[in-house]
Protein backbone atom coordinates (compact mmCIF):
# COMPACT_ATOMS: atom_id res chain seq x y z
CA UNK A 1 0.00 0.00 0.00
CA UNK A 2 1.34 3.38 -1.01
CA UNK A 3 2.19 5.85 1.77
CA UNK A 4 0.21 9.05 2.13
CA UNK A 5 3.30 11.02 1.04
CA UNK A 6 3.60 9.09 -2.22
CA UNK A 7 -0.12 9.44 -2.88
CA UNK A 8 0.07 13.21 -2.24
CA UNK A 9 3.09 13.57 -4.55
CA UNK A 10 1.24 11.73 -7.32
CA UNK A 11 -1.80 13.99 -7.06
CA UNK A 12 0.42 17.06 -6.75
CA UNK A 13 2.08 16.24 -10.07
CA UNK A 14 -1.34 15.59 -11.59
CA UNK A 15 -2.51 18.99 -10.29
CA UNK A 16 0.55 20.61 -11.87
CA UNK A 17 0.05 18.89 -15.24
CA UNK A 18 -3.66 19.66 -15.44
CA UNK A 19 -4.27 22.90 -13.54
CA UNK A 20 -0.94 24.74 -13.29
CA UNK A 21 0.09 24.28 -16.91
CA UNK A 22 -3.37 25.42 -18.00
CA UNK A 23 -3.04 28.62 -15.94
CA UNK A 24 0.44 29.31 -17.29
CA UNK A 25 -0.75 28.92 -20.89
CA UNK A 26 -3.65 31.27 -20.25
CA UNK A 27 -1.29 33.87 -18.77
CA UNK A 28 1.04 33.63 -21.77
CA UNK A 29 -1.89 34.20 -24.15
CA UNK A 30 -3.15 37.14 -22.08
CA UNK A 31 0.30 38.77 -21.99
CA UNK A 32 0.56 38.46 -25.76
CA UNK A 33 -2.87 40.07 -26.10
CA UNK A 34 -2.27 43.02 -23.80
CA UNK A 35 1.32 43.59 -24.96
CA UNK A 36 0.16 44.42 -28.47
CA UNK A 37 -2.23 47.05 -27.16
CA UNK A 38 0.26 48.56 -24.71
CA UNK A 39 2.91 48.61 -27.44
CA UNK A 40 0.64 50.71 -29.68
CA UNK A 41 -0.13 53.14 -26.84
CA UNK A 42 3.54 53.56 -25.90
CA UNK A 43 4.58 54.07 -29.52
CA UNK A 44 2.08 56.92 -29.72
CA UNK A 45 3.50 58.33 -26.48
CA UNK A 46 7.00 58.16 -27.98
CA UNK A 47 5.84 60.14 -31.03
CA UNK A 48 4.58 62.90 -28.74
CA UNK A 49 7.52 62.81 -26.33
CA UNK A 50 10.72 61.04 -27.56
CA UNK A 51 12.16 60.89 -24.03
CA UNK A 52 9.65 58.15 -23.21
CA UNK A 53 11.04 55.43 -25.45
CA UNK A 54 9.01 52.23 -25.75
CA UNK A 55 11.06 49.08 -25.20
CA UNK A 56 8.22 46.58 -25.02
CA UNK A 57 9.64 44.03 -27.40
CA UNK A 58 9.30 40.26 -27.50
CA UNK A 59 12.43 38.18 -27.03
CA UNK A 60 12.35 34.38 -27.00
CA UNK A 61 8.64 34.35 -26.36
CA UNK A 62 8.85 36.79 -23.41
CA UNK A 63 8.31 40.51 -22.98
CA UNK A 64 10.85 42.32 -20.83
CA UNK A 65 9.30 44.55 -18.22
CA UNK A 66 5.91 42.84 -17.88
CA UNK A 67 4.97 41.47 -14.46
CA UNK A 68 1.85 39.45 -13.68
CA UNK A 69 0.08 40.72 -10.55
CA UNK A 70 -2.97 38.48 -10.99
CA UNK A 71 -4.75 36.88 -13.97
CA UNK A 72 -6.49 40.19 -14.65
CA UNK A 73 -3.89 42.69 -13.49
CA UNK A 74 -0.44 43.36 -14.96
CA UNK A 75 2.40 45.84 -14.65
CA UNK A 76 4.54 47.16 -17.51
CA UNK A 77 7.76 48.98 -16.64
CA UNK A 78 8.93 51.68 -19.06
CA UNK A 79 12.66 52.19 -18.56
CA UNK A 80 13.90 55.78 -18.88
CA UNK A 81 17.32 56.94 -20.05
CA UNK A 82 20.10 59.09 -18.57
CA UNK A 83 20.11 58.86 -14.81
CA UNK A 84 23.84 59.60 -14.75
CA UNK A 85 23.78 63.17 -13.39
CA UNK A 86 21.82 62.04 -10.30
CA UNK A 87 22.94 60.40 -7.09
CA UNK A 88 20.91 57.66 -5.47
CA UNK A 89 19.84 58.71 -1.94
CA UNK A 90 17.94 56.44 0.44
CA UNK A 91 18.85 58.06 3.75
CA UNK A 92 15.78 59.14 5.73
CA UNK A 93 13.47 58.17 2.87
CA UNK A 94 10.09 56.54 3.33
CA UNK A 95 10.38 52.74 3.78
CA UNK A 96 11.04 51.07 0.44
CA UNK A 97 11.70 54.38 -1.31
CA UNK A 98 14.64 56.53 -2.43
CA UNK A 99 15.37 59.92 -3.97
CA UNK A 100 17.40 60.92 -7.01
CA UNK A 101 19.39 64.11 -6.36
CA UNK A 102 21.55 66.14 -8.74
CA UNK A 103 25.20 65.28 -8.15
CA UNK A 104 26.09 68.90 -8.89
CA UNK A 105 23.65 71.81 -9.08
CA UNK A 106 25.55 73.13 -12.09
CA UNK A 107 24.52 69.99 -14.03
CA UNK A 108 20.81 70.82 -13.90
CA UNK A 109 20.74 72.00 -17.51
CA UNK A 110 22.61 68.86 -18.61
CA UNK A 111 19.82 66.57 -17.48
CA UNK A 112 17.40 65.11 -19.98
CA UNK A 113 14.67 65.64 -17.38
CA UNK A 114 15.43 69.23 -16.38
CA UNK A 115 11.81 70.42 -15.97
CA UNK A 116 11.10 67.58 -13.52
CA UNK A 117 13.85 68.61 -11.09
CA UNK A 118 12.67 70.31 -7.91
CA UNK A 119 14.19 73.47 -6.44
CA UNK A 120 16.05 71.22 -3.98
CA UNK A 121 17.67 69.34 -6.84
CA UNK A 122 15.59 66.15 -6.68
CA UNK A 123 14.21 64.42 -9.75
CA UNK A 124 10.51 64.27 -8.93
CA UNK A 125 8.82 60.93 -9.53
CA UNK A 126 5.48 62.67 -9.08
CA UNK A 127 6.14 65.25 -11.82
CA UNK A 128 7.31 62.60 -14.28
CA UNK A 129 4.26 60.51 -13.43
CA UNK A 130 1.90 63.43 -14.04
CA UNK A 131 3.50 64.23 -17.40
CA UNK A 132 3.41 60.59 -18.45
CA UNK A 133 -0.26 60.34 -17.47
CA UNK A 134 -1.13 63.29 -19.70
CA UNK A 135 0.79 61.77 -22.62
CA UNK A 136 -0.93 58.40 -22.23
CA UNK A 137 -4.34 60.11 -22.10
CA UNK A 138 -3.65 61.65 -25.53
CA UNK A 139 -2.16 58.42 -26.88
CA UNK A 140 -5.25 56.41 -25.96
CA UNK A 141 -7.34 58.70 -28.14
CA UNK A 142 -4.99 58.53 -31.14
CA UNK A 143 -3.52 55.01 -31.19
CA UNK A 144 -4.66 52.30 -33.61
CA UNK A 145 -6.22 50.24 -30.82
CA UNK A 146 -8.17 53.11 -29.24
CA UNK A 147 -11.38 51.03 -29.27
CA UNK A 148 -9.73 48.36 -27.10
CA UNK A 149 -8.16 50.53 -24.41
CA UNK A 150 -9.11 53.30 -22.03
CA UNK A 151 -7.17 55.18 -19.37
CA UNK A 152 -8.71 54.77 -15.95
CA UNK A 153 -9.33 58.09 -14.17
CA UNK A 154 -7.49 59.21 -11.06
CA UNK A 155 -8.84 57.78 -7.83
CA UNK A 156 -10.03 59.82 -4.84
CA UNK A 157 -6.47 60.14 -3.48
CA UNK A 158 -5.45 62.14 -6.57
CA UNK A 159 -2.84 59.68 -7.82
CA UNK A 160 -1.71 60.01 -11.43
CA UNK A 161 -0.52 56.45 -11.86
CA UNK A 162 -1.26 55.16 -15.36
CA UNK A 163 -3.77 52.32 -15.32
CA UNK A 164 -5.08 51.04 -18.64
CA UNK A 165 -8.26 48.99 -18.99
CA UNK A 166 -7.90 46.67 -21.98
CA UNK A 167 -10.92 44.98 -23.56
CA UNK A 168 -12.87 45.95 -20.42
CA UNK A 169 -11.23 42.96 -18.76
CA UNK A 170 -7.57 43.52 -17.91
CA UNK A 171 -5.98 46.31 -15.86
CA UNK A 172 -2.41 47.20 -16.83
CA UNK A 173 -0.26 49.54 -14.72
CA UNK A 174 2.37 51.33 -16.83
CA UNK A 175 5.21 52.64 -14.69
CA UNK A 176 8.18 54.85 -15.70
CA UNK A 177 11.39 53.58 -14.09
CA UNK A 178 15.18 53.76 -13.96
CA UNK A 179 17.54 50.79 -13.85
CA UNK A 180 20.18 50.96 -11.12
CA UNK A 181 23.04 48.54 -11.75
CA UNK A 182 26.15 47.89 -9.65
CA UNK A 183 24.77 49.68 -6.57
CA UNK A 184 22.83 48.36 -3.61
CA UNK A 185 20.47 50.33 -1.33
CA UNK A 186 21.17 50.78 2.37
CA UNK A 187 17.61 49.69 3.11
CA UNK A 188 18.56 46.19 1.91
CA UNK A 189 21.98 46.10 3.61
CA UNK A 190 20.76 43.34 5.93
CA UNK A 191 20.44 40.91 3.03
CA UNK A 192 21.28 38.07 2.94
CA UNK A 193 19.91 37.24 6.36
CA UNK A 194 21.56 33.80 6.50
CA UNK A 195 24.94 32.40 5.48
CA UNK A 196 23.57 29.22 3.94
CA UNK A 197 21.44 30.71 1.15
CA UNK A 198 21.95 32.12 -1.38
CA UNK A 199 25.53 31.30 -2.32
CA UNK A 200 28.19 34.00 -2.34
CA UNK A 201 28.24 33.86 -6.14
CA UNK A 202 24.48 34.42 -6.31
CA UNK A 203 24.69 37.29 -3.84
CA UNK A 204 27.35 39.04 -5.94
CA UNK A 205 25.35 38.52 -9.15
CA UNK A 206 22.18 39.91 -7.58
CA UNK A 207 23.93 42.99 -6.20
CA UNK A 208 25.62 43.67 -9.54
CA UNK A 209 22.26 43.36 -11.29
CA UNK A 210 20.94 45.96 -8.86
CA UNK A 211 17.34 47.11 -8.69
CA UNK A 212 14.81 49.43 -10.30
CA UNK A 213 13.35 52.76 -9.20
CA UNK A 214 9.66 53.01 -10.06
CA UNK A 215 7.63 56.18 -10.43
CA UNK A 216 4.70 54.98 -8.38
CA UNK A 217 3.23 55.99 -5.07
CA UNK A 218 4.33 54.22 -1.92
CA UNK A 219 1.50 52.89 0.28
CA UNK A 220 2.40 55.41 2.98
CA UNK A 221 2.04 58.35 0.60
CA UNK A 222 -1.29 57.07 -0.67
CA UNK A 223 -2.66 56.69 2.84
CA UNK A 224 -1.68 60.25 3.74
CA UNK A 225 -3.37 61.61 0.64
CA UNK A 226 -6.56 59.69 1.35
CA UNK A 227 -6.65 61.02 4.92
CA UNK A 228 -5.79 64.58 3.90
CA UNK A 229 -7.59 65.18 0.63
CA UNK A 230 -8.18 68.84 1.44
CA UNK A 231 -5.09 69.87 3.44
CA UNK A 232 -1.75 69.16 1.79
CA UNK A 233 1.35 69.14 3.93
CA UNK A 234 4.92 69.78 2.86
CA UNK A 235 6.21 66.53 4.34
CA UNK A 236 4.07 64.49 1.96
CA UNK A 237 5.48 66.35 -1.06
CA UNK A 238 8.98 64.98 -0.52
CA UNK A 239 7.55 61.47 -0.36
CA UNK A 240 5.71 62.17 -3.61
CA UNK A 241 9.04 63.06 -5.22
CA UNK A 242 10.57 59.76 -4.09
CA UNK A 243 10.86 56.58 -6.15
CA UNK A 244 9.77 53.11 -5.08
CA UNK A 245 12.58 50.54 -4.98
CA UNK A 246 11.80 47.30 -6.84
CA UNK A 247 13.85 44.10 -6.55
CA UNK A 248 11.73 42.13 -9.04
CA UNK A 249 14.65 41.02 -11.23
CA UNK A 250 16.78 40.12 -8.20
CA UNK A 251 13.96 38.01 -6.78
CA UNK A 252 13.51 36.16 -10.05
CA UNK A 253 17.24 35.50 -10.26
CA UNK A 254 17.17 33.79 -6.86
CA UNK A 255 14.32 31.43 -7.72
CA UNK A 256 16.47 28.89 -9.54
CA UNK A 257 17.36 25.30 -8.80
CA UNK A 258 15.20 22.38 -7.74
CA UNK A 259 11.44 22.93 -7.65
CA UNK A 260 11.50 26.56 -6.51
CA UNK A 261 9.80 27.95 -9.61
CA UNK A 262 7.46 24.98 -9.79
CA UNK A 263 6.48 25.59 -6.17
CA UNK A 264 5.70 29.23 -6.96
CA UNK A 265 3.57 28.24 -9.98
CA UNK A 266 1.55 25.83 -7.82
CA UNK A 267 1.03 28.54 -5.18
CA UNK A 268 -0.15 31.01 -7.80
CA UNK A 269 -2.65 28.47 -9.11
CA UNK A 270 -3.96 27.74 -5.61
CA UNK A 271 -4.22 31.48 -5.03
CA UNK A 272 -6.28 31.98 -8.21
CA UNK A 273 -8.62 29.10 -7.39
CA UNK A 274 -9.11 29.65 -3.65
CA UNK A 275 -7.47 32.84 -2.35
CA UNK A 276 -8.61 35.48 -4.85
CA UNK A 277 -10.41 37.29 -2.06
CA UNK A 278 -11.86 40.77 -1.40
CA UNK A 279 -9.20 43.41 -0.90
CA UNK A 280 -6.64 41.45 -2.94
CA UNK A 281 -4.62 40.83 0.21
CA UNK A 282 -2.91 37.76 -1.30
CA UNK A 283 -1.35 38.51 -4.68
CA UNK A 284 1.39 36.87 -6.71
CA UNK A 285 4.06 39.02 -5.09
CA UNK A 286 3.10 37.74 -1.66
CA UNK A 287 3.47 34.19 -2.96
CA UNK A 288 6.89 34.92 -4.45
CA UNK A 289 8.06 36.48 -1.19
CA UNK A 290 6.90 33.41 0.74
CA UNK A 291 8.96 31.12 -1.49
CA UNK A 292 12.05 33.31 -0.92
CA UNK A 293 11.61 33.08 2.85
CA UNK A 294 11.18 29.31 2.54
CA UNK A 295 14.45 29.17 0.60
CA UNK A 296 16.20 30.70 3.60
CA UNK A 297 14.68 28.13 5.93
CA UNK A 298 15.54 25.29 3.56
CA UNK A 299 18.70 26.40 1.72
CA UNK A 300 19.86 23.08 0.28
CA UNK A 301 18.87 21.85 -3.19
CA UNK A 302 17.94 18.38 -1.89
CA UNK A 303 15.24 20.07 0.18
CA UNK A 304 13.70 21.29 -3.08
CA UNK A 305 13.54 17.93 -4.82
CA UNK A 306 10.19 16.67 -6.12
CA UNK A 307 9.79 14.31 -3.14
CA UNK A 308 9.95 17.26 -0.71
CA UNK A 309 7.71 19.66 -2.61
CA UNK A 310 4.68 18.84 -0.47
CA UNK A 311 6.62 19.75 2.69
CA UNK A 312 7.66 23.08 1.18
CA UNK A 313 4.04 23.90 0.28
CA UNK A 314 2.88 23.08 3.80
CA UNK A 315 5.61 25.24 5.32
CA UNK A 316 4.73 28.16 3.08
CA UNK A 317 0.99 28.05 3.76
CA UNK A 318 1.67 27.91 7.52
CA UNK A 319 3.91 30.98 7.20
CA UNK A 320 1.20 32.77 5.22
CA UNK A 321 -1.34 32.06 7.96
CA UNK A 322 1.06 33.42 10.60
CA UNK A 323 1.56 36.65 8.61
CA UNK A 324 -2.18 37.09 8.03
CA UNK A 325 -2.95 36.58 11.71
CA UNK A 326 -0.22 39.02 12.79
CA UNK A 327 -1.42 41.43 10.05
CA UNK A 328 2.13 42.10 8.96
CA UNK A 329 4.19 40.85 6.03
CA UNK A 330 7.79 42.14 5.80
CA UNK A 331 9.12 42.52 2.24
CA UNK A 332 11.94 40.09 1.52
CA UNK A 333 14.79 42.50 0.73
CA UNK A 334 13.46 45.40 2.82
CA UNK A 335 11.81 43.98 5.96
CA UNK A 336 10.93 47.48 7.15
CA UNK A 337 8.34 47.56 4.34
CA UNK A 338 5.07 45.94 5.38
CA UNK A 339 3.29 44.44 2.35
CA UNK A 340 0.04 44.29 4.36
CA UNK A 341 0.16 47.98 5.25
CA UNK A 342 -3.15 49.67 4.50
CA UNK A 343 -5.02 46.37 4.04
CA UNK A 344 -8.40 46.06 5.71
CA UNK A 345 -8.06 43.87 8.81
CA UNK A 346 -11.38 42.21 8.05
CA UNK A 347 -10.02 40.95 4.74
CA UNK A 348 -6.78 39.78 6.36
CA UNK A 349 -8.75 37.82 8.95
CA UNK A 350 -10.97 36.31 6.25
CA UNK A 351 -7.92 35.30 4.23
CA UNK A 352 -6.37 33.68 7.32
CA UNK A 353 -9.48 31.55 7.90
CA UNK A 354 -9.69 30.40 4.28
CA UNK A 355 -5.94 29.71 4.08
CA UNK A 356 -6.17 27.65 7.29
CA UNK A 357 -9.02 25.62 5.76
CA UNK A 358 -6.86 25.03 2.68
CA UNK A 359 -3.92 24.07 4.91
CA UNK A 360 -5.96 21.41 6.71
CA UNK A 361 -6.88 19.85 3.38
CA UNK A 362 -3.24 19.73 2.29
CA UNK A 363 -2.17 18.19 5.62
CA UNK A 364 -4.84 15.56 6.15
CA UNK A 365 -6.19 14.64 2.71
CA UNK A 366 -3.54 13.23 0.39
CA UNK A 367 -6.00 13.30 -2.53
CA UNK A 368 -7.32 16.82 -1.86
CA UNK A 369 -5.68 18.35 -4.93
CA UNK A 370 -8.13 16.49 -7.16
CA UNK A 371 -10.85 18.76 -5.77
CA UNK A 372 -8.86 21.96 -5.18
Amino acid sequence: MLSNQLVFNYHLQKFYDEKVIERKNQIVNTIDEIARVVYDVLKEVEIQEPRFISQLNESRGKYEGISVLSPYEYEVVLYLNQMGVFNFVDDNSAPGCALLKLSDGRKRSMSLWVEFITASGYLSARKIRARFYALVAQACEKCLCKDLVKLLPNDSSGTTEVRLKIRDKYVVHVVPAFKCNNIWPKSASGWPATKHWPSETQVNEVKQEGFHLLSKESPGTREKQQQQQIMQQQQSSSEGDSWVISFADAEDKLLTGGTRRKCLSILKTLRDRHLDLPGQVINYYIMKSLVLYECEKHPYDWEWEESNLGDRLNGITLQLIACLQSRRFPAYFSPQVDLFRGKDHRYLDLAAKITWKLQRELLFNSRCLDQL
